[in-house]
């Protein structure tokens, strides 16, 4: 049995893990927090997710003692918090010997320097930042069974990877050019006005300027135009992909990359038949659609995943157990 802390239980991420490592046999919650100043603190979580009655849990304040009993209890911490507040909090769970699985972007770049360009802040712990793997659960697991400092991918840069990352080797130098809509669910659970029901609709932000363009494009090892879209549904991304593949590439070569999945059971991969959001919403699942155009040259692959599973708790869990050798 392992014991999990979970830091920032009060965000829809935060509370989606909660609930999926409660149904977990082989682990066990330590405790819920949230930050010292937050209105929730001392809340039970039921009150702020009725639809989580059955986890009889409270949001405790990260205190100085909440740590040191975290570090004497858990056997992992997962930080669902904000990239700056993540940066320091890894670093010091990880220096207690903790599994740390941050689910912020605070340590998804092995490079120091793209921290002050793309979350506006120095990277104070290089040391830390060199035991960092990147969770992508379905290509990185020996990875993340060796280290104890695993940063979990961002949303977009899950349902983007788990399309292109098999076709790698057929890319040609052209970019591609990722088309993506989340739910608003993907802003957080803090009120602002350009994500209240009556704001909403469908267009275009953060162009030719998103953080996550580079983590995609690192992981990838290869440029992309990354396109998100904010859509007027509440959870669930669609990512559809054009590609130019190499001269001469087939069809069934196509079919032969994608079979990397073949043994991946979140994975879902079919040609010529293209997924819906409604697929894979309240799942861990990731549905790949794709079709080639052997005359030009050009594939288009959709991929769908759920925000909050595939692309952030699920995906944690997966690491978590993954780690644990579960």
């Amino acid at each position: 049995m392992k014991n999990i802390a979970i830091i920032g239980a009060s965000g829809y991420t935060g509370a989606q893990l909660t609930a999926l490592i409660h149904a977990e046999a082989e682990l066990t919650i330590q405790g819920l927090y949230v930050s010292e100043n937050s209105l929730d603190k001392g809340k039970p979580l039921a009150d702020l997710y009725p639809s989580y009655s059955h986890i009889a849990l409270t949001l405790s304040p990260l205190s100085d003692d909440a740590k040191a009993k975290i570090v004497a209890e858990a056997d992992a911490v997962v930080l669902a918090t904000e990239h700056s507040v993540s940066l320091h909090l890894a670093a010091w769970f990880y220096s207690q010997g903790l599994a740390v699985f941050d689910l912020s972007g605070a340590y998804r770049f092995s490079d120091v320097a793209q921290y002050p360009k793309w979350y506006g802040f120095e990277h104070e712990y290089p040391e830390v930042l060199t035991k960092a793997v990147y969770g992508l659960a379905e290509w990185n697991a020996k990875e993340i069974a060796a280290t104890k400092m695993i940063a979990v991918p961002g949303c977009y840069p899950t349902a983007s990877l788990t399309a292109l990352k098999p076709l790698a080797s057929l890319l040609t130098s052209a970019y591609p050019v990722i088309n993506a809509v989340s739910g608003v669910t993907g802003a957080g659970r803090k009120a602002q006005l350009h994500t209240s029901f009556c704001e909403v609709s469908l267009t275009p932000y953060g162009v030719l300027g998103h953080r996550h363009q580079p983590e995609i494009a690192t992981q990838l090892g290869q440029e992309v135009i990354f396109t998100p879209h904010l859509g007027n549904f509440k959870r669930g991304i669609l990512a559809t992909i054009t590609v130019q593949l190499k001269p001469g590439t087939t069809t069934a070569d196509v079919a032969a990359a994608y079979s990397v999945y073949a043994q991946a059971p979140l994975v879902t991969v079919k040609h010529n038949q293209f997924p819906k959001v409604d697929d894979v919403v309240l799942t861990p699942n990731c549905h790949l659609g794709w079709k080639f155009d052997e005359n030009s040259g050009y594939l288009v692959v959709a991929s769908v995943i759920d925000n909050l599973m595939k692309g952030a708790a699920s995906q944690a869990l997966q690491c978590i157990k993954i780690h644990f050798n579960l």
